[in-house]
C-alpha cells in the first residue's frame, strides 16, 4: 500500500513539473488514411524496480507522442489480387458467351421462320393475283373488282419481294446458326481454361484474348437487323472472319550469349532430321505444303463458287420484284380499250405474276442467301487454318510453339484427315511444283 501511495505522489509531482510537461500533438495527415501516433517515452534515468523497491527517481517524465501508423498497401495491386481479378473477368466473359449463344439461337430460329412464312405468303399473293388477272376478262360484271384486287395483290407482292430480297432471311438464319456454334465454342474454351489452369497462371493477357474474341464475334455476326446488318450483296467476296487479328509477337531481346533460334527453316531433303518440342524439318515442310494447297485449292474453290452463287442470287433478287411490278402495271390495263388489248393485259399480268412466283421460289426456296453465307464461312474456316499454320511457322523458336505433334493432330482433325495423310503434302512445299499441278484438296470435312 505504501509503495502504491508513493508512486501516485511521484506521478502527480511529475505531471505538474515544468521540466517534464505532458504534451499532446494533433495527428499529422500525410496520406489519405488518417494516421495515429502514440508512444511512451521514459527518461534514461528511470530504472524499473519492483513494488518493494524503495529507491524511485524523483524526476520521472512520461511523455505521450504520436506515431504514424498507416495502412499497408502491399495487398493493393498485388499479383494475387490481379489473378483473382483475371479469374472473375474470365468467368464474366464465359457467362456473356453463354448468353450470346442463347440469343443467337433464338433469333436464328425466328429468322428461319421468317424465310418460310414470307416465301409462302408472297407466293400465295402472287399466284392469287395472277388467277384474278386471268379471270377478269371473262367476267365483265366484276372486271373492275378483279382488276383492282389483282393490282393491289401484285403491288404488295412486289414490295414484299423487294424487302425480303434485301434482308435475305435464309442468310440471316445461317449467320445465327454459325454464330451460335462459335459462341458455345468460346464458352467451352474459357471454362476449360478456368478448370485446367491454376489461378496463379491466369493473367490479364488471357482476359484480353477472350475479350478480343468476343468483339470479333460481335462484329462478324451482329444481332441487330437494321442498322448493323452484314452486306448481303457485297462487291467483293471475302472469307468470313470471326477471330481477332493476331498481334505481332514481341521477341525477347537477345544478348551476345543467347543461343540462336532453333527454327528448322527450309533445308535440303538430305539434311538430318532434328526434333525439338515435337517439331522437325519434315513436319515444317508438311505444314508449308499444306498451307500452299489450302490457299490455292480449298479457299479458292469456295470463293469462286461463292461469287457464282452471289451473281445468281443478285439477278433473281432484281428479277422477282421487277416481274411482280410489271404484272401490277399490266393488271391496271385490264378492261380498258378493245377486247384484244384487255386480253393482252390480262395475259401479261398472269404470266409475269407466275414468273415472279417461280423466281421467288427458286431464290428463297433454294435458300441461295444461306448457300452464299455457307460458302463464305467455309472459306473463312480455311483462312483461319492458314493463319494458325502461319503463326506456328512464324515463331522463330520452336520451344515457344505449340507441341508439333499436337498441332499436327489438330490440323488433321480440322481437315477431316488422318495425321499420317498430311505427309503427302510435303512435296507441295517445293517451288518446282506449280499451283496448276496441284490436283488434290487439303480438306475433306468441307
Amino acid at each position: 500500500m505504501a509503495a502504491a501511495l508513493q508512486a501516485q505522489r511521484l506521478f502527480l509531482t511529475a505531471s505538474t513539473s515544468s521540466s517534464s510537461p505532458l504534451t499532446t500533438r494533433p495527428p499529422r495527415r500525410t496520406t489519405a488514411v488518417a494516421p495515429c501516433r502514440a508512444g511512451l517515452r521514459v527518461p534514461s534515468g528511470v530504472q524499473t524496480t519492483t513494488a518493494s523497491s524503495s529507491s524511485i527517481p524523483a524526476d520521472v517524465g512520461i511523455k505521450l507522442d504520436w506515431i504514424d501508423v498507416t495502412t499497408s498497401t502491399s495487398s493493393i495491386g498485388s499479383p494475387a489480387a490481379d489473378r483473382n481479378t483475371a479469374v472473375d473477368k474470365l468467368r464474366a466473359v464465359a457467362e456473356a458467351a453463354a448468353d450470346r449463344a442463347e440469343m443467337h439461337d433464338i433469333i436464328g430460329r425466328q429468322r428461319d421462320n421468317w424465310n418460310h412464312l414470307l416465301l409462302h405468303s408472297t407466293n400465295s399473293l402472287t399466284l392469287a393475283a395472277s388467277v384474278m388477272a386471268a379471270l377478269a376478262p371473262a367476267a365483265p360484271a366484276t372486271v373492275a373488282a378483279l382488276k383492282a384486287s389483282a393490282g393491289v395483290l401484285l403491288a404488295t407482292a412486289a414490295v414484299t419481294m423487294a424487302a425480303v430480297n434485301r434482308v435475305q432471311p435464309s442468310q440471316l438464319a445461317e449467320e445465327q446458326r454459325n454464330s451460335t456454334r462459335l459462341w458455345r465454342q468460346l464458352e467451352r474454351d474459357i471454362r476449360a481454361t478456368l478448370e485446367l489452369r491454376h489461378a496463379a497462371e491466369l493473367t490479364q493477357a488471357d482476359v484480353q484474348d477472350a475479350m478480343d474474341r468476343v468483339l470479333a464475334l460481335d462484329a462478324a455476326y451482329p444481332l441487330p437487323l437494321l442498322p448493323g446488318m452484314l452486306e448481303k450483296f457485297p462487291k467483293a467476296v471475302e472469307p468470313a472472319r470471326w477471330w481477332p487479328r493476331r498481334r505481332p509477337h514481341q521477341q525477347p531481346k537477345s544478348s551476345s550469349t543467347t543461343t540462336r533460334s532453333r527454327s528448322f527453316g527450309r533445308r535440303s531433303v538430305n539434311t538430318k532430321t532434328t526434333t525439338g518440342n515435337g517439331w522437325s524439318q519434315e513436319l515444317e515442310e508438311e505444314m508449308r505444303g499444306l498451307l500452299r494447297v489450302i490457299r490455292a485449292k480449298d479457299e479458292h474453290q469456295y470463293l469462286t463458287v461463292g461469287k457464282l452463287v452471289l451473281s445468281i442470287n443478285r439477278g433473281l433478287a432484281v428479277a422477282g420484284p421487277a416481274l411482280a411490278g410489271t404484272a401490277a402495271v399490266a393488271a391496271a390495263f385490264i378492261g380498258t380499250g378493245d377486247g384484244a388489248s384487255s386480253a393482252w393485259a390480262s395475259g401479261a399480268a398472269a404470266a409475269c405474276g407466275a414468273l415472279a412466283a417461280c423466281v421467288n421460289t427458286v431464290e428463297h426456296g433454294a435458300q441461295l442467301g444461306m448457300l452464299f453465307e455457307l460458302l463464305r464461312n467455309c472459306a473463312g474456316f480455311y483462312r483461319k487454318v492458314q493463319e494458325d499454320i502461319e503463326a506456328a511457322l512464324g515463331e522463330a523458336d520452336v520451344e515457344r510453339r505449340e507441341n508439333g505433334e499436337v498441332f499436327r493432330t489438330k490440323v488433321a482433325l480440322l481437315l477431316g484427315r488422318d495425321a499420317a495423310e498430311l505427309r503427302q503434302f510435303r512435296r507441295m512445299a517445293s517451288a518446282s511444283v506449280k499451283d496448276d499441278d496441284i490436283k488434290d484438296y487439303a480438306g475433306k470435312l468441307f
